[in-house]
């Protein structure tokens, strides 16, 4: 009996770990996330999706560099949905946080979106697509650059 309860324990390992391995290679990028120890207090305390939304921006700059933002920030300086969540990022590479999207739904949702499209395999140009599409109903873009 102890011998047949080994045999599926050990089935049951090899089918995990295929699987796992199977959802690593299938070419789809595994998202960048920063430490949620790196994030200041309102973020760490925030509801999950913000936090989240938070660790994505400040480990994917560029990416966020490159995604406007409908939420009416540009009046505010905004020039994409990065500043939205990062002030500045400073030469040595720490990052100060804007608090911005911790009160802003839409700025969490198209951040959501671009990591949901990046986990799909889309490429940068196909995500401002959808963005711009999606979002350009709620209000006028930052100032961002279009993507190459």
């Amino acid at each position: 009996m102890k011998s047949r309860l080994a045999v599926w324990v050990m089935a049951l390992l090899v089918l995990g770990l295929s699987a796992c391995t199977a959802l690593a290679s299938s070419g789809q990028p595994e998202l960048k996330m920063a430490p949620e120890s790196a994030l200041p207090d309102f973020a760490r305390n925030a509801p999950p999706q913000v936090k989240e939304a938070y660790r994505f921006a400040a480990a994917n700059p560029d990416v966020m560099k490159a995604i406007p933002c409908y939420c009416g920030c540009g009046a505010i300086g905004h020039t994409s949905n990065l500043d939205c969540y990062v002030k500045a990022i400073r030469p040595d590479g720490s990052v100060e946080f804007d608090n911005h999207a911790s009160g802003c739904s839409t700025c969490v949702d198209i951040t959501r979106d671009v990591m949901r499209l990046m986990r799909e395999g889309k490429d940068l140009k196909t995500i401002r697509s959808y963005i711009d599409t999606t979002y350009s109903q709620y209000g006028p873009a930052t100032k961002t650059e279009p993507v190459k």
